[in-house]
Order: C-alpha cells, then sequence, then structure tokens
C-alpha cells in the first residue's frame, strides 16, 4: 500500500516498466524478418502486452496511460537513429515530440500515484464486471496501441523512406502545432478550474463552446501529421486512415464517456444543448 501511495516511487516504477518494454519492443523489431511497417506493429503490440502485464499487477490500468503520448516519441526518435533524417522527417519528429513532451506533462502533473486509478477505467470495470480483464486488455490497451500505431505511420515512413521537404507539408506542420497549444491551453483552463475547487460545469476560456476542446486538439494534431506526411510522400492518402480512426475514437468512445460521467451532474442536459461537443467559436 505505501508503494502505491507514493507519488515519486510510482514514477520510478512507470519509468522502468516503460523502459523494458522499449528494449522489449527494439529487440523484437530488429529480430522479426518482414517489412518494416509489420515488424514495428508486432514490437508496439507486444510493448503494450508487457504493460498490461504490470497494470494487472498494480490492479491499475492507469499505467498504461503515458503510453498514448510516449509512444510515437520512441518509434520515430529510433527511426530517425537508424534512418537519419531529412528536413521533412526532423519538421515531424520536432512537432510530435513537442506535442508528446507536453501532454507526457500533462498526465506527470495528474498522476497521484499507482493507487489512482482514471475514472474511465474504474466504470468499465463496473460495468463488464467477470469481462473486464478482456476489456481491459483489448479496451484500454490494445485498441488504443492500435490507433496510435495508425496515427504515427505515416511520420514513420517519412522518416524511414527519406522523403524530402516539400512546403505543401507546412499547412499540417502548423495544424498539428496549433492543435497542440489548443490542448495545452484547454487542458491549463481545466486544472485552474479544478484546482479551484470550483462546482457545476467549466465554462470560460475555451470551454465557453466547448465541451471538449482538449479533445479536439488531440484530433486535429493527427490531421496536421498526416496532411504534412502525405504532402512530403507525394501522395499516398491512405495514410488519413489513422487520423479518421483517432476521430472515430474519439467521437464514439471517449466523447460519449465523458458526457455520461458529466450527467451525474444536475443541469447536464441543459448544459449540453448549450455546449457544442467539439467547435470552439
Amino acid at each position: 500500500m505505501k508503494v502505491r501511495e507514493n507519488r515519486w516511487l510510482g514514477f520510478l516504477i512507470i519509468g522502468l516498466i516503460y523502459a523494458a518494454a522499449a528494449a522489449l519492443g527494439v529487440v523484437l523489431y530488429r529480430a522479426l524478418p518482414g517489412a518494416y511497417f509489420v515488424r514495428l506493429l508486432v514490437a508496439d503490440v507486444a510493448a503494450t502486452v508487457f504493460v498490461f502485464a504490470f497494470s494487472v499487477v498494480f490492479r491499475n490500468a492507469s499505467v498504461y496511460d503515458p503510453y498514448w503520448s510516449v509512444q510515437p516519441i520512441v518509434i520515430l526518435a529510433a527511426f530517425a537513429c537508424k534512418d537519419g533524417l531529412t528536413a521533412a522527417g526532423a519538421a515531424l519528429l520536432t512537432v510530435v515530440s513537442i506535442w508528446g513532451v507536453r501532454l507526457t506533462g500533462n498526465w506527470v502533473y495528474t498522476f497521484y500515484g499507482l493507487d489512482h486509478q482514471d475514472w474511465r477505467y474504474t466504470m468499465l470495470h463496473q460495468k463488464s464486471g467477470a469481462f473486464y480483464p478482456v476489456v481491459n486488455l483489448f479496451g484500454i490497451h490494445l485498441v488504443p496501441t492500435l490507433i496510435v500505431y495508425a496515427v504515427t505511420l505515416p511520420a514513420v515512413c517519412v522518416i524511414e523512406s527519406g522523403a524530402a521537404w516539400s512546403w505543401l507539408c507546412l499547412p499540417g506542420l502548423l495544424l498539428s502545432l496549433c492543435a497542440t497549444v489548443l490542448q495545452g491551453v484547454s487542458d491549463l483552463q481545466l486544472h485552474r478550474f479544478r484546482n479551484a475547487h470550483r462546482k457545476g460545469f467549466i465554462r470560460e476560456g475555451l470551454w465557453t463552446h466547448s465541451r471538449h476542446p482538449n479533445y479536439l486538439g488531440e484530433i486535429l494534431m493527427w490531421w496536421g501529421v498526416a496532411f504534412a506526411s502525405i504532402a512530403a510522400l507525394r501522395g499516398r492518402w491512405y495514410f488519413l486512415a489513422g487520423a479518421v480512426l483517432n476521430t472515430a475514437l474519439f467521437l464514439f468512445i471517449s466523447i460519449p464517456m465523458a458526457d455520461q460521467h458529466q450527467a451525474r451532474k444536475e443541469g447536464f442536459e441543459t448544459y449540453k444543448a448549450e455546449t457544442h461537443a467539439l467547435r470552439i467559436f
């Protein structure tokens, strides 16, 4: 219990878990035959299952939480070390790193220790009952990993192929940077609201017209990466699939779950009718 309640020890444990998971992924990637994107997928899934095992050990699915923001940086940095960087690859690595460091910092700020689990996982546990281990593995761990793999793959392909810079990459890169700022500002406004112990619904700043401006930033981030990658690769529009899947995740899973959680508060239906899910203007 003391281990679970110690915030700094929790950071150390999760750091060690993730370092071991990354090492496992690298070893598998190098050992496997076949196309790079298939080897990367297998290594990524194996690393996720490794993290999942420790979420079972600690009875806390939130062990997986930083994987979403750490995974893309680790993958792109690993390919950069292996294949080198063109200007296009360097720009994408920079944008993704800014996003990932910011989002990981937000996780650090909200991490209270291994005894604290995200309310969404607790809700899923209560609803799924005996089936929770399956929901935990596939719904909480593997599905997000596969989606983040899909949104990261276009940038991986740019680095691996040595694609040259195109000025057509710039709009996508700027969209991703603006999305990161949008997400960061909305998170700061939400933290300020919660730290003031205010009740009800946050309806100020970016949250004035949107119930989920932070989710909007996450969605736009990967559309920007997809467009910039497609511009560098001179086509390959199928790389939009990752951004589409990521958008669907938020529209059909994350937003409904968050709204259901908020619906416990009095006046939610009025708030929902007056406040768009994603639009900020």
